[in-house]
């Protein structure tokens, strides 16, 4: 809908049709951040823009280059939609209503005279000596199109992609990015609803980590530092059918033995209270309650009982905690894949395919993806509109 919206502005005398095969266009710019539409991310420039992709980053420095996320936002307000930055960077319409960007974007789509067309479901692309010819569903006539710009989103299984490998695309496999951990450890998800602020999060034996506040849930682990990390290991993680230990230090950056000598210090100056009711700096009670009994350590116990191997048990589950992930979860509201059409099979400065000339590319069909926080939709605003170029 984006790069319908844009094509006449470099084409004016172009003819557009979207084909839509469901009875509801932008269904998922719709449910996207909570139904509130996170459309961008108030990053400071390019470079920092692209520490937010797991995949894609060398195709989207050269189409951020061409229309990023500052370029993304003003195209919004001149079209009339009020946008706010939160303080963690998400932009979001002022409206907090995601059907404002919907409405906005049909309505540039019928200013410029674009065809919506609903419930058309394409079953062929037939290429053609001059353009191609859609085969769609229920229609006898095939449609006749210069030049096609693919748009269809990511796809759950790489069966879905069967269409597009047979005019010689190559496919990597589609895998779930931004997902959460399903952990069976009752004591842990008996803390659910609970909220540690900072911590750092690594897929044990990887180089894969990640950091931020972390949600504990009654099946697991989920919250920003999780989502990032899924969306980073996405690749690790479904080759290993989502099965691993992940590590949790709980302080965020602090090392055992800083933490140690917090504990040492704490057992000095607390000696004679209970060890239940004196915890490091940042530690929720909850959840110092559950480490305590993690390390075999009596929560009645007084601080000066505490012998040095305590401590040392105690400090190693504060820095350096392990938990066995058996499964995952989709982060529904942003559900993501990684995957799709290779970018050996894409010209990166056109996102034209390379093996099927006048065809294009744009959004999550392509093999990148970001983190949660408004990346993907930025992704798709400026996929959308370097692809509505035709060049």
């Amino acid at each position: 809908m984006f790069a319908a919206a844009n094509i006449r502005q470099f084409h004016p005398g172009s003819q557009v049709t979207v084909f839509e095969k469901k009875q509801q266009l932008l269904a998922k710019v719709r449910v996207s951040g909570g139904g509130r539409c996170n459309l961008s991310h108030a990053c400071r420039d390019i470079d920092e823009l692209l520490t937010a992709y797991p995949r894609g980053a060398s195709l989207l420095k050269r189409v951020f280059h061409q229309f990023d996320h500052h370029q993304t936002m003003e195209w919004f307000r001149e079209r009339g939609l009020k946008l706010v930055t939160q303080d963690d960077g998400c932009v979001f319409p002022a409206s907090q209503d995601a059907m404002s960007v919907v409405k906005l974007l049909i309505r540039q789509a019928e200013k410029n005279n674009v065809s919506l067309l609903l419930n058309h479901t394409i079953t062929g692309i037939g290429i053609k000596d001059e353009g191609f010819e859609l085969t769609v569903k229920d229609h006898k006539k095939p449609f006749a199109f210069d030049k096609l710009i693919i748009t269809t989103g990511g796809s759950p299984s790489i069966s879905g992609l069967d269409w597009l490998k047979t005019c010689g695309h190559e496919i990597v496999t589609p895998a779930p990015s931004l997902f959460t951990f399903n952990v069976k450890d009752k004591a842990v998800t008996a803390l659910m609803g609970l909220v540690v602020n900072q911590v750092n999060v690594s897929v044990a034996g990887t180089a894969f980590k990640s950091e931020g506040p972390l949600l504990i849930t009654h099946w697991g682990f989920s919250g920003p530092a999780i989502l990032k990390l899924s969306a980073f290991a996405a690749r690790h993680l479904f080759d290993k059918h989502y099965n691993f230990s992940l590590r949790i230090n709980w302080t965020g950056r602090h090392g055992e033995e800083e933490m140690k000598q917090q504990l040492e210090e704490i057992s000095r100056k607390d000696r004679s209270k209970r060890v239940v009711n004196s915890r490091p700096q940042g530690i929720p009670q909850r959840l110092w309650e559950h480490l305590l009994l993690k390390a075999e350590v009596d929560p009645d116990q007084i601080w000066q009982n505490l012998g040095k191997k305590s401590l040392n048990i105690l400090s190693g589950l504060l820095c350096n905690d392990h938990y066995a992930v058996s499964g995952k979860t989709t982060f529904r509201e942003e559900f993501v894949t990684s995957g799709g059409i290779s970018l050996k099979s894409v010209d990166m400065n056109r996102l034209e395919s390379k093996v099927c000339r006048g065809i294009y590319f744009a959004g999550e069909l392509l093999d990148i993806d970001g983190i949660t926080g408004g990346y993907n939709l930025q992704a798709a605003w400026s996929t959308g509109y370097v692809a509505a170029m035709l060049k």
